[in-house]
């Protein structure tokens, strides 16, 4: 009897320890989860305002350095300088000698053979992006891909036109698909409109998603947006309503 009652202690000492592991595993991971993406992200900005300080204040006159004078550093001057560099560049160049300007270096740039290809394709690039008039991945969509029944997550890049439309029978679209868990890279496709499933979920959500590999997916759609206000920024006026995932579509 005693030796049972010995055995029995001990089994339910064992099982309060590992309850305790338990617990103190979950709160870790808890404590992680909140903590990890913050100090992330405070570190990845404070990497960039100091690699932006340390190329600045190299050509910035000691006369117009702060450091000069206070003798230590101040976070974020150089970035500041940055910008107020940027923006009175932007300025001169809205007037007619600035456009004159652009003109006669974008003319040099396209004469010579290799610059010519970078410089164009990071203006146009940087344009697509920074462009506030861009309806660049503004929407997200489905897309069958590779064959019927699958379907892949992609982003509206723009209306095709050009070449690829004028050879083509149907009215396309250029979708990019994303690979995972690297948003980065993916490939372009070009998508007949009425082949798409328009999708209520924002551009961001649909980005968290692919670098989650499906495991963080937005609960439930947003709202629909009114259409006047769908008509300002909707990239891909004329696209198809969403509609559920089995519905048949007419054969191509």
């Amino acid at each position: 009897m005693g030796s049972f009652f010995r055995k029995a202690g001990r089994a339910r000492s064992r099982k309060r320890h590992s309850g305790l592991g338990a617990r103190l595993r979950t709160w870790f991971l808890s404590g992680l989860l909140l903590t990890a993406p913050a100090a992330m992200t405070v570190y990845t900005a404070w990497l960039f305002v100091d690699f932006v300080d340390r190329r600045v204040g190299r050509i910035l006159p000691p006369r117009y350095n702060p450091a000069t004078y206070l003798h230590f550093e101040i976070p974020g001057f150089g970035l500041l300088v940055l910008v107020l560099f940027l923006i009175l560049v932007g300025a001169l160049t809205a007037g007619l000698f600035g456009r004159l300007f652009v003109r006669v270096s974008e003319g040099i740039f396209n004469r010579m053979p290799v610059i010519r290809s970078v410089y164009g394709a990071l203006k146009q690039l940087l344009a697509a992006v920074l462009s506030q008039s861009s309806g660049s991945f503004r929407q997200c969509v489905l897309v069958e891909y590779p064959r019927r029944g699958l379907w892949v997550l992609g982003f509206i890049s723009s209306e095709t036109k050009g070449e690829v439309q004028a050879v083509t029978e149907d009215e396309v679209v250029s979708v990019f698909v994303p690979t995972t868990p690297n948003p980065t890279s993916g490939f372009l496709m070009f998508v007949p409109k009425q082949d798409l499933i328009v999708l209520r979920m924002s551009v961001e959500e649909g980005i968290k998603m692919v670098i989650s590999s499906g495991l963080v997916a937005p609960e439930s759609p947003p709202p629909a947006r009114g259409d006047d206000a769908d008509a300002d920024v909707s990239p891909n006026a004329g696209l198809p309503p969403p509609r559920p995932a089995g519905t048949d579509r007419a054969e191509s």
